[in-house]
Parts: structure tokens; sequence; C-alpha cells
């Protein structure tokens, strides 16, 4: 048994909550799932499966959705795990976690890669994201943003890192991954990082970003954010660094896809100014 709490936030994710949950119960100490009045089959499905479901309701207000979970579920574990509904963990990883904990944790908290199925294709290359997902949560804390009256994100907290709440904390990087899916297909996939893109552009206006742990992550953040090459830069490393071609069509897709996001970012930042 896993001595930590795995999370998943979720709203209407009846296609994902399933593939999420099946690898995560029975290996952790508690399985919740906290959810936002979903209008489909999200909740009878973990109920079913045997997960703890809890119910929340948004005030508008901070803490959003994962620090409300932190700071008002009673009986959590020192540990937290936070994974995304429509993210599947993998035995690989589950088993790198369970001999974490077998040998007990350096550090206080770690980042985990997510690998995306793109076009039905699982990409073995190519741009991954990494979060800080696994953390003592006595250590780490979701910062208050000033992005309330920001379109995009709403109850949920941002496309930023938990960040520390002490100079003692150490920080980690997991070897294996967690795998992404994108079930409802590319279009769905746009139309909510056209969401993303509002929130972000709005983000780096108001310089509102809070610092990444990670001082070198930090650096290259505020150098791209709003550069005009920043478009190629993501191509070009998803594609051609990080060995994205070797997934054929889908591997040059899923660049595309990447670069065209960060292009609308420039857009509504240029639109804004």
């Amino acid at each position: 048994m896993i001595p930590a709490t795995a999370i998943i936030v979720t709203r209407n994710e009846t296609d994902n909550i399933a593939h999420c949950l099946l690898p995560l119960l029975g290996l952790f100490q508690r399985v919740i799932v906290l959810d936002s009045n979903s209008l489909d089959d999200t909740v009878a499905t973990a109920k079913e499966m045997g997960a703890d479901v809890i119910n929340f309701t948004w005030n508008g207000a901070y803490p959003k959705k994962r620090q409300w979970c932190l700071n008002n579920i009673p009986n959590l574990a020192p540990w937290v795990f936070f994974i995304d509904a429509d993210e599947t963990a993998t035995p690989q990883l589950l088993r790198e976690i369970r001999l974490l904990f077998a040998r007990g944790p350096k550090a206080d908290g770690y980042f985990i890669r997510g690998r995306y199925v793109w076009m039905n294709t699982l990409l073995r290359f190519g741009l991954t994201n990494n979060k800080l997902c696994l953390f003592r949560r006595d250590k780490f804390a979701y910062p208050v943003v000033n992005d309330l009256d920001i379109a995009g994100m709403g109850e949920i907290e941002g496309h930023y890192q938990p960040v520390a709440t002490d100079d003692t904390a150490v920080i980690a990087q997991l070897g294996e991954a967690v795998i992404h899916y994108n079930r409802k297909g590319r279009g769905e996939w746009m139309r909510r990082h056209e969401r993303y893109a509002n929130w972000e552009a709005a983000m780096t206006k108001r310089d509102a970003w809070p610092t990444d742990p990670i001082a070198w992550r930090e650096d290259l953040k505020r150098m791209t954010r709003a550069s005009a090459l920043r478009p190629m830069l993501v191509f070009l490393y998803s594609y051609i660094f990080k060995l994205g071609l070797l997934d054929g069509v889908a591997g040059f897709d899923f660049a595309l896809a990447r670069a065209g996001y960060a292009r609308d970012v420039l857009k509504r930042l240029r639109s804004s100014q």
C-alpha cells in the first residue's frame, strides 16, 4: 500500500474517470475524487469503483480546487498525489512510487512527466508536460495569483506548480510517466486550449505568474513567454530536439498543435497591447 492520498479533480469526466481510477484503487492509502457537480456519470462510476467521492462547489475565490482539498478534507495522508482525470498512471510509475516509499523518500516533492496520446498514438518522444504532483502537503501549497477575473481556468489552479512553504523543501524528478489521453479528439483539445491561451496571455501581461520551483525553468519561461520566436522554438523543441519526428505523422501534428497554441497566446498578448 502506497502511504499517500491520490486525488483526482473532476467535472463531467465520464469518458476518463474509470481509466484513471483503475490503476490507483487498492494501491494508495486513499483515493479521492473531488467532483464539481458533474452532470454525467462521473460520480456514479467513481462510487461504484470504490473511490471516496467528495463534492466541491467553488465560491469564486481562493483557495481554488486543489488547495481547497488540501485545506478542507480530513484524514489526508501526509503525502498527496494529484492526477488529472484524463491521465493514467502506468504500471512502471506505480512501481517506482511504491519503491520510493519502501526505501523512504529522499525529497519532499517529485515532478512526474506526462506523455501524450495523440491521433491514437502514444508519443514516445516530443514535448511532455512535467508537474510537481507528488508532494508532502506540509511542504507545498498552490499559490494565490491575480487571475480571478480572467476567463479560462475558473475553479482550478492554472498551469503553474505548487510552491514550497519553507526553504528546506527538496524537489526531485521521477523517471516514469503518466499517460495523458485526448479521448474527445483534437477539436476538443483545440477548444480547451483556446481558453487556456486567453488565461495565459492575461497572466503574462499582468506578470502574475508565481515563480517556478526550478530555477532554470523559471528563467526559460521568463525569456520565452512573450517572445515572437516562441511558436518556432516550441515546434523545434518538440519535433527536432525532443525527437518528435520519430513518432511519425502524430509527432509532427502534435508539434504543430503545440506551436499553434504558442502562436495563439502571442496573438492575444498583441491584441491586448
